[in-house]
């Protein structure tokens, strides 16, 4: 396996992200776990013997103590593993606290910030940022003067848009930050039997809604984490190319935009005064 790794999951408390932490914890990496339910957090954790922190990335200072929380705590951060996630199954639009279409800040806007706000460490340390993205990027699309879906809405056209946005973030943060020894990929998991759907979301439209549906053609949280404990534990470079969207291990192709470095650039930057306190 080589060198044990300190690897920060969100999103760690349930489906692929516990089943993650726990083929990473089991190949002898310290995983530490983030989560929104501090019931559920707190059982991965025991089992896991692995350290645990809750925040809600529906409110963005919850974000900015988790972030604050990571560097004191924690001198070398070698993986930051973005999968926290959710849709909301509401007819209506729903915003934060922070005035942000729930789905674009838990998806996308939260995790911008927290991976920002860890870059020094990140970089200092070498590390690889991971963002679960889905298949569903393919039918997304940016709109940049309307990120908050406050034009036309709807729960799965959203989610959409969070998961290609994830993937320009990889881009732009490989562009960035790769000279300076930061690595990036964004990967999708396929339709997981999980409770994600139920959280209150849904990874593929209708077929993720469907309870019967999920488990009749979903893949097992550990298959859907199969990528993710991967390219953790790869070399970048070596083994996999920084800044790619990943589909079983293997570099797949994303929706169009997500190949539009002027879009990612000023994605990143209207994302910069989107989470400036």
């Amino acid at each position: 396996m080589g060198t044990s790794k300190v690897i920060v999951i969100t999103g760690a408390s349930d489906g692929i992200g516990a089943a993650a932490a726990r083929s990473l914890a089991q190949a002898g990496h310290q995983v530490v776990l983030v989560g929104r339910s501090p019931d559920k957090t707190n059982r991965v954790a025991a089992e896991l013997e692995a350290d645990s922190h809750v925040a809600d990335f529906a409110d963005l200072g919850a974000v900015r103590a988790l972030a604050a929380t990571l560097q004191a705590n924690y001198p070398r951060i070698d993986v930051l593993a973005n999968n926290a996630g959710g849709v909301s199954s509401a007819r209506s639009r729903q915003v934060t606290g922070d005035g942000h279409e729930r789905a674009f800040q838990v998806n996308y806007l939260a995790p911008f910030l927290l991976t920002s706000l860890l870059l020094d460490r990140l970089t200092e340390s070498n590390a690889t940022v991971i963002s679960t993205s889905s298949v569903g990027n393919r039918l997304g699309r940016i709109d940049l003067a309307d990120l908050d879906s406050e034009k036309r809405y709807s729960g799965v056209r959203a989610y959409n848009n969070t998961k290609l946005a994830l993937i320009l973030f990889t881009r732009e943060l490989d562009r960035r930050y790769r000279s300076q020894g930061l690595a990036s990929a964004a990967f999708s998991p396929g339709i997981i039997a999980s409770n994600f759907a139920q959280q209150p979301g849904d990874a593929n439209g209708w077929i993720a809604q469907s309870t019967v549906l999920r488990r009749l053609i979903g893949a097992s949280p550990e298959s859907g984490a199969d990528t993710l404990v991967y390219l953790a534990q790869a070399a970048p470079g070596a083994d996999f190319p920084s800044g790619e969207y990943f589909v079983k291990r293997k570099a797949a192709h994303a929706n169009k935009q997500a190949y539009d470095a002027g879009l990612a650039a000023q994605l990143w930057d209207r994302s910069v005064s989107l989470t400036q306190s």
